[in-house]
């Protein structure tokens, strides 16, 4: 916590405004708005999962469309889709940002317009802050005519020449979650382009209750919208967002600086136009049985560290989607692991990972 999210909940308190209305959610939205610049339009909501939700219900996607996923990302990219009765297609990543493979994401849009099915939407992830290749990216979409939803879950803070990432699609997504560059404990948020996008989103996100002065409903709604109390704790986190990204650029410079000499181990360094907020310090290494050894060691020091996403078509829920790979994620997920990287590290915790790999490895 910055310091201030418990002066912004009293007040939530004091004022008697609990419910998932009032003044913190409107200032907070306010505050995202002012740091994303470029005129973007914020709703706050109950979680990122609800974001892409919402993203796809306005992009017009319903059952039986098909709709393009990252396949190396977190199940909450890919689980809003199956909401809706849709179809996910997965495809893998390239190997400079871990994220969306151009070549086959353009392979998989033309094989379904050559089965006579336009794909509705394209999720695209800035997989641990790093940015996906966005010109290239929305070049595809934009020849082919399909909306892009930016999945910025872990990149609040992360830039893509110099612009925000959360406002380079149709539709951005961010998450509030617990384990974020900064929390509201449980939350999310969808980055419209327009007034009326976020209206429409929040519409949807509270009950899609009609203007009238009993409860009148002429669409199905969902109770999405985020509360006034973890409101308050978002305005007190993004006073500190900028300390937060720095927190987490000096835990990945720290661990370079001390492993980057290592052979066997390497790390994934930022394109030129690129700036990742490095919301996890992840490493490669040879070998999965380099991997767990590494991960078992510090875990025997009560250090948690964790596998690199596992895939979504490797996952047992979407065994039967369809999915363009050529290798690289299932690869990223045999060798890789994020090492510890919460923003209130000392130098001292950074010490005793870097003295366990060593270790490890021999060295």
């Amino acid at each position: 916590m910055g310091g201030n999210e418990q002066n912004y909940v009293q007040e939530a308190f004091d004022t008697n405004w609990i419910a998932p209305l009032g003044p913190n959610v409107n200032a907070f939205e306010k505050s995202i708005e002012d740091y994303l610049g470029n005129s973007l339009k914020v709703a706050a909501l109950s979680s990122g999962t609800a974001a892409i939700h919402l993203a796809l219900e306005l992009l017009g996607v319903t059952n039986g469309d098909d709709v393009i996923c990252q396949s190396f990302t977190f199940s909450a990219s890919a689980n809003p889709i199956t909401y809706l009765g849709a179809n996910p297609i997965f495809v893998d990543s390239e190997r400079e940002t871990w994220n969306i493979s151009p070549i086959l994401l353009e392979k998989a849009i033309k094989d379904s317009l050559a089965n006579g099915k336009k794909l509705k939407a394209i999720i695209a992830v800035h997989l641990y802050g790093m940015p996906y290749k966005v010109v290239e990216v929305n070049e595809i979409a934009a020849k082919y005519d399909i909306p892009v939803i930016e999945d910025s879950a872990e990149a609040l803070g992360s830039t893509y020449k110099n612009r925000p990432c959360s406002g380079l699609g149709t539709i951005g997504i961010l998450s509030f979650n617990g384990n974020k560059i900064i929390t509201t404990s449980g939350g999310g948020a969808l980055v419209a382009k327009n007034e009326k996008l976020k209206n429409k989103a929040v519409f949807l996100a509270t009950q899609a209750r009609d203007n009238a002065p009993h409860y009148e409903h002429s669409h199905i709604g969902y109770n999405y919208r985020m509360s006034n109390v973890l409101a308050g704790i978002g305005r007190g986190q993004m006073e500190v967002i900028e300390d937060r990204v720095a927190s987490r650029r000096s835990n990945y410079d720290y661990y370079k600086s001390k492993l980057e000499h290592i052979a066997e181990l390497e790390f994934l360094d930022e394109p030129k136009e690129s700036r990742s907020n490095r919301w996890l310090s992840c490493i490669l290494v040879n070998s999965y049985d380099m991997r767990e050894n590494i991960r078992l060691a510090l875990l025997d020091e009560d250090i948690e560290s964790r596998p690199l996403w596992k895939p979504m078509h490797l996952q047992p829920v979407f065994k039967d989607c369809k999915i363009y790979t050529d290798g690289t994620s299932e690869d990223l997920f045999q060798r890789g692991l994020c090492l510890p990287s919460g923003s209130n590290l000392q130098k001292e915790d950074l010490d005793r990972v870097v003295e366990i790999i060593l270790k490890v490895l021999a060295l």
